[in-house]
């Protein structure tokens, strides 16, 4: 592990407790989106420890190892706009959310922290708001921006936020969608979004929910880009701490199970809804804020791994050949934990240009275009994108009617022939 690119933290980064205990521990990874050139297959990509803590005076589930978000972020290769299911997720998103806002939101502003390629922000600004993106990574930045996404290339801060709302005026609504679990420091995070907002302001975020990681054995959301994995109890207090209340939360589809939160200026106008207390119960009755949770969750993953590995090997002990299908970040930790390599599976095949000819972290399977599926005849698709199975198996029916076989890892082991 290079220690000049990854820093081990020591407390709580919501209420910034010392008492922090390791709840679980996976393979250590590269980043998860760390995919290499044909030119730097030769060389040994660090990796990093993947293990997951929980704070004993607030319950929030947390990785206290932190890779230098510049080494992970500015060279993304993630863009929500390859998705028909992220578009649509994102069109009703807007919907949503424009009509919690007054009528006359014309010319109002939206600033979305981590705006990728400006997907969510092109809903926004179809229903006359003003838009902003804030996102490190140039190159999906740029391209954004040149199709009319107003985008900063940058990280978020509170210094940050004090600059645009002197430039561009207060925003009404701030978005952070899979973002605020992947930054270290909530706390400044937060205050620039205080800084930012409206009186009359909405902040929205969605982040992978704890309670779907566990219920649905969803380790494989588990990865460095992903500092926090979010419940509504410790949230509910956090954000009081930095003066500002949940309106309301939703559970909904997004990565297998997140959760959306809504949140004002602590006293601002919107009612509090019966939904948060709601979930808090939810969270109690789970014990989301005792380690032996955690200890019968490493046993649930263990009993995915055993499952699909024996399908595997019986499989290639015929001399069948396995493809993967989706080259998401998620995909690093189900194959390094389940110690998937090229000898199981011989290609992936993905729809995003930015991943197609390169090679996947660490682990080093190339990466095709889905056409491949037709060209190369594999015998069965392990789906790694299993979050979009359905939508896959549903545009690839000529794979199945061809005497192929779909598998999909998780929530748990299913196949399809």
């Amino acid at each position: 592990m290079n220690k000049n690119l990854c820093k081990r933290g020591s407390t709580c980064r919501l209420c910034e407790s010392g008492d922090v205990e390791l709840v679980l521990s996976l393979t250590s990874t590269p980043p998860a989106n760390a995919f290499v050139t044909i030119e730097k297959l030769n060389i040994k990509q660090n990796v990093f420890p993947l293990e997951v803590f929980i704070c004993m005076n607030c319950s929030h589930i947390q990785l206290l190892d932190v890779i230098d978000p510049s080494y992970l972020f500015e060279n993304y290769v993630y863009v929500s706009g390859t998705s028909s299911v992220f578009i649509r997720h994102f069109e009703d998103y807007a919907a949503t959310i424009s009509d919690r806002i007054s009528a006359n939101s014309s010319g109002k502003l939206v600033v979305d922290i981590g705006s990728n390629d400006g997907t969510l922000l092109a809903k926004f600004k179809n229903r006359g708001f003003r838009v902003l993106g804030i996102d490190p990574a140039r190159g999906i930045a740029g391209e954004a921006s040149a199709r009319g996404i107003e985008t900063k290339v940058a990280f978020f801060t509170s210094l940050l936020a004090q600059d645009i709302r002197e430039s561009m005026g207060p925003a009404q609504i701030v978005c952070a969608n899979n973002v605020f679990a992947h930054a270290d420091d909530l706390i400044d995070i937060t205050k620039g979004v205080r800084t930012l907002l409206a009186p009359d302001g909405l902040f929205v975020f969605e982040v992978s929910y704890l309670v779907d990681v566990l219920q649905k054995t969803l380790f494989d959301t588990i990865y460095h880009e992903h500092l926090a994995y979010h419940s509504v109890s410790p949230l509910k207090r956090f954000f009081l701490s930095q003066g500002l209340e949940f309106v309301g939360v939703q559970r909904v589809d997004a990565h297998g199970g997140s959760l959306r939160g809504i949140v004002q200026l602590f006293g601002g106008p919107h009612k509090v809804e019966p939904s948060i207390d709601a979930a808090v119960i939810l969270e109690e009755s789970l014990n989301l804020d005792k380690i032996e949770t955690f200890q019968r969750f490493a046993k649930d993953i263990d009993e995915c791994k055993a499952k699909l590995l024996s399908y595997v090997m019986e499989a290639k002990s015929l001399g069948k050949s396995i493809a993967g299908f989706g080259a998401p970040a998620k995909a690093t930790t189900l194959m390094y934990h389940f110690g998937l390599g090229p000898e199981e599976i011989d290609f992936i095949v993905d729809d995003s240009p930015l991943k197609q000819g390169m090679y996947t972290p660490g682990i080093h399977i190339p990466v095709l275009q889905s056409k491949a599926l037709y060209r190369k005849k594999p015998d069965i698709v392990l789906i790694l994108a299993w979050n979009f199975a359905e939508s896959i198996m549903k545009k690839h029916k000529e794979f199945l009617n061809q005497g192929g076989e779909f598998l999909v890892p998780l929530p748990y082991f299913q196949r399809f022939n």
